[in-house]
């Protein structure tokens, strides 16, 4: 983890409570909020581009759900054309383009140092720990994917263990089992405000929602902000890294 976990920088690191914690992501994603944003449409142009190549419909879908009332037969929705191929297709490309959100936690931290931004940045994680941040995301997939249809409190209850394992990745070359075992130490001895922070993080995530399900696009980025921010409030503000 070579020169990666030096902090006492210049850079500001909110306290270690939910409310410093969301509010100096809130800052963070004013100052990037374009960089989100193109994030987001890097992904969900793929995900179109999937849905055509698969014959997969995926507004014919949420239009039966919303006309079901709540009462959703995931037996017809598994059997709907192309289901099976576009949730393959769409599980690998979504591992694929987890370093383009990893990146916005490089770009976050570029903001917090008030350095200048590229688009550029947004394709960072792919030279840095690439395999290890595509192991972890494959993991985590899997296990809150499992943990979900178990039930939804499993899944809640397990979110903070896992919640600075991105920032650990990017700012500490750590492997991926690394990065889980530290944020599991960091999030038993602070469990309660990662819960908390990372349930906020969640609900303003999908908070575009009563957008019309537009600005849940526009928002989902937020929950990697806050991963910075709390990372920064446990581990201090880390040193920014040279886009070499």
């Amino acid at each position: 983890m070579d020169n990666f976990n030096e902090f006492g920088t210049t850079a500001a690191s909110p306290n270690k409570e939910t409310g410093a914690i969301i509010s100096h992501a809130f800052e963070i994603f004013k100052n990037t909020f374009l960089y989100c944003l193109l994030a987001v449409v890097i992904y969900f142009l793929l995900s179109y581009l999937i849905q055509i190549i698969t014959g997969f419909n995926s507004a014919i879908i949420m239009e039966q759900i919303k006309d079901s009332g709540g009462d959703v037969d995931y037996k017809e929705i598994i059997a709907a054309p192309g289901f099976v191929a576009y949730s393959g297709a769409n599980f690998l490309v979504t591992l694929l383009l987890s370093p383009i959100f990893v990146s916005l936690i490089y770009i976050a931290n570029k903001s917090n140092f008030k350095q200048q931004i590229s688009a550029t940045d947004i394709f960072f994680a792919y030279k840095q720990n690439f395999i290890n941040i595509v192991l972890y995301a494959f993991i985590t997939q899997i296990l809150f994917t499992i943990l979900f249809l178990m039930c939804i409190l499993p899944a809640l209850f397990a979110l903070p263990l896992f919640f600075l394992g991105y920032p650990i990745l990017i700012f500490e070359k750590a492997s991926a089992f690394d990065a889980i075992k530290k944020s599991f130490d960091i999030a038993k001895e602070n469990y309660g405000t990662i819960l908390l922070t990372g349930l906020l993080a969640g609900l303003i995530s999908i908070a575009g929602v009563v957008l019309c399900c537009v600005g849940i696009y526009l928002t989902i980025p937020f929950a990697y902000i806050a991963m910075y921010s709390a990372y920064c409030a446990y581990c201090g503000a880390p040193r920014q890294i040279d886009n070499n």
